[in-house]
């Protein structure tokens, strides 16, 4: 058993495709990350908008209380004043200053045009409180079913920023289960996700990749949700099953990458890095040589977790968490993907 990692960061992405959050410890579900993707637009057929097709959506930020992060915690009827940093462009911050619902999500327009000021952005207020209103017809990738509906003022909110029509829509676990592909994690489900529960990437894949670029870029291109560290480049591709504090995950698939990598996090707008230089020795032609090539390229590892994670407490993982290897395969050409 090789322990020599531990997780470096904690990502949690509440609204599939905008902006995630960096925690120092999340409770986990068997979906994910509770929060991670329970939420996501779609347009008037129901059908999702991500970065691949709203770049814009990279600059929406969303904020949770800490306290959503903490072991057990529930939402209250308590309220709270939150200052958010707005990142305007790359070297200039702007602030604002809002009053919020403590079991509320806080929604912020994140401009990248120089001429922005914060007091005048919009800002919008979501009661984690289950919604009534149900909208049918949502599909995201192979899944299609009903969701809960955040009502007129979310959907009127982001239709004015994407300028096409939009409703904000919840997963409802009440009534709906989107399971993964059984092919390689039988029995695991996911919210909105696009396939796994989790994905795992290490700084030193990040690291090992922007030395071979002319721009080096950020983890949040790849939006992982645990990024650990002290181990080798690359290393995460032949771990088939790990402990992470006193959870046990099993690596299920290599993450095969889109477009969103090429999306500036910080403006929206696409270019054709890191995706042209991990074509060059991150593709299925390389990685994957004795199988039918598709034109992938991948980079992160996909994970559920194999431990029975039933409500209550207890469930929590923490940056600074040791991650163990329990079993891995010799190379990446024996990788599932």
């Amino acid at each position: 058993m090789e322990g020599s990692a531990k997780v470096s960061s904690i990502l949690v992405y509440p609204i599939k495709s905008c902006r995630g959050i960096s925690v120092s410890q999340a409770p986990l579900t068997p979906t994910g990350f509770r929060w991670d993707r329970q939420w996501i637009l779609v347009n008037n057929k129901g059908r999702a908008y991500t970065q691949r097709n709203e770049s814009k959506l990279a600059l929406v930020q969303v904020e949770l209380p800490n306290e959503a992060f903490s072991d057990g915690w529930e939402p209250t009827k308590s309220s709270y004043m939150g200052k958010i940093n707005i990142p305007a462009s790359r070297n200039e911050d702007f602030d604002i200053v809002v009053i919020a619902s403590v079991h509320g999500l806080v929604f912020v327009f994140a401009s990248f045009l120089k001429s922005i000021r914060a007091p005048g952005m919009d800002v919008l207020k979501i009661s984690l409180s289950r919604p009534r209103d149900v909208t049918d017809g949502v599909s995201v990738w192979e899944w299609s079913g009903s969701a809960l509906d955040e009502g007129a003022e979310a959907a009127n909110w982001f239709t004015n920023y994407i300028g096409k029509s939009s409703r904000l829509v919840r997963f409802d676990a009440a009534s709906q289960t989107r399971p993964v592909d059984p092919a390689y994690a039988r029995g695991h489900k996911v919210m909105f996700s696009d396939h796994y529960p989790f994905m795992l990437l290490s700084q030193e894949s990040l690291d090992a990749l922007n030395k071979l670029l002319k721009e080096p870029v950020p983890i949040n291109r790849f939006r992982p949700n645990f990024v650990v560290e002290g181990c080798g480049p690359f290393s995460e591709d032949l771990w088939t099953e790990v402990r992470i504090s006193k959870f046990t995950f099993q690596g299920v698939k290599l993450c095969s990458r889109s477009k969103i990598p090429t999306i500036n996090q910080d403006t929206g707008i696409a270019g054709s890095e890191p995706n042209d230089t991990l074509m060059k020795f991150r593709s299925d032609k390389v990685l994957l040589p004795n199988r039918k090539q598709q034109g992938k390229v991948y980079f992160g590892q996909n994970l559920v977790c194999k431990d029975n994670l039933t409500e209550g407490k207890g469930n929590i993982v923490k940056v600074g968490d040791p991650v163990f290897v329990l079993r891995k395969i010799s190379s990446a050409a024996e990788a599932a993907a």
